[in-house]
């Protein structure tokens, strides 16, 4: 009699190199940390409130929905946290406890889990649920109104802002310098930016996120807005400005090179961040809305599944 076996078929991949969800989920929190860091410092107690509100919101609803569709539990992947942190950290210190967690829901559950859960998404959720509510209630994320009149010791207007409305001269006082160590009004999590690149270099050496993103982001910004200030250097501000303000680096090193929204192939990716560079200034420059990252990185999810059928040439040839 011949042996019976049973072979079992699995989908791709076949090969598992190692990486979790859990463990990317907790490294891009720990890399989030020096520019949470740097809210709290800037903007003192209100950060604990948002923060810990939108994390605890974000796991809440994702318990839900695992309880409603009959799921087992995935909290423990941190990601609904991670989801929760990153819109934290773009939401003003004195965001309202309701719009919290109405982002929360948006992003939790309708920018991932109607979609299918991690993995599935199409759009990075928190740009979604960000973009949603900016539609829906601009004036919390009016930075000046929401945090000028505020006990905090920043005077200074926000930055792009000011630039929009009254051209490059109102911001010839804010310096590198100034923009990268936080002299600026902002979200909580995207006013340090030297906290943010820092993070972002951490994530590129451990491999979470892939640099042609991040690094054709920025230099799309960058090629868009010295475009912009050499027609016109009275209106429109010099690059190193738009690099270091409003939500640039975060958008850069933390939304846009979300995995299941953005390509997987090389060229693809930097044809993908370059777009997303070129429409923040465009926004930015021409369009409706102070700040384009945002919208830029809806534009650009929208179209990666069509950037990822750009693909290197198949290895060997038809007999």
């Amino acid at each position: 009699m011949f042996e019976r076996k049973k072979l079992i078929v699995s989908h791709a991949p076949f090969w598992h190199i190692g990486n979790r969800v859990t463990a990317r989920s907790y490294h891009t929190m720990l890399a989030a940390a020096p520019a949470l860091i740097g809210g709290l410092v800037y903007y003192g107690a209100p950060v604990v409130a948002v923060v810990g509100l939108s994390v605890a919101s974000a796991m809440l609803w994702e318990l839900l929905l695992n309880k409603v569709m009959k799921t087992p539990p995935t909290i423990g992947d941190g990601n609904a946290a991670l989801v929760g942190l990153l819109l934290a950290m773009v939401f003003p210190a004195t965001m309202p406890w309701w719009a919290v967690i109405t982002g929360t829901f948006i992003a939790v559950v309708v920018g991932k889990q109607i979609f299918g859960g991690i993995g599935s998404n199409a759009f990075n959720p928190v740009a979604l649920a960000v973009a949603i509510m900016m539609v829906s209630w601009s004036d919390l994320f009016d930075f000046n109104g929401m945090l000028l009149d505020y006990d905090f010791k920043f005077s200074a207007a926000y930055p792009l802002f000011t630039a929009k409305h009254f051209g490059s001269a109102s911001v010839d006082s804010f310096t590198i310098g100034d923009l990268l160590l936080g002299q600026q009004v902002g979200a909580i999590g995207a006013t340090f930016g030297l906290g943010i690149i820092i993070g972002g270099i951490y994530l590129i050496i451990r491999g979470i996120i892939r640099w042609e993103i991040a690094l054709a982001f920025l230099a799309g910004v960058y090629a868009t807005a010295m475009l912009f200030n050499m027609v016109d250097p009275v209106r429109f501000a010099d690059p190193e400005f738009h690099l270091f303000t409003g939500y640039t680096l975060i958008g850069a090193f933390f939304l846009a090179t979300e995995d299941s929204s953005s390509p997987v192939w090389f060229v693809p990716m930097l044809i993908y961040g370059a777009v997303g560079g070129i429409m923040t200034v465009l926004i930015r420059s021409i369009g409706a809305y102070v700040d384009g990252v945002i919208l830029a990185i809806l534009i650009i999810n929208l179209i990666s599944p069509l950037l990822d059928k750009i693909r290197p040439k198949a290895l060997g040839k038809v007999v």
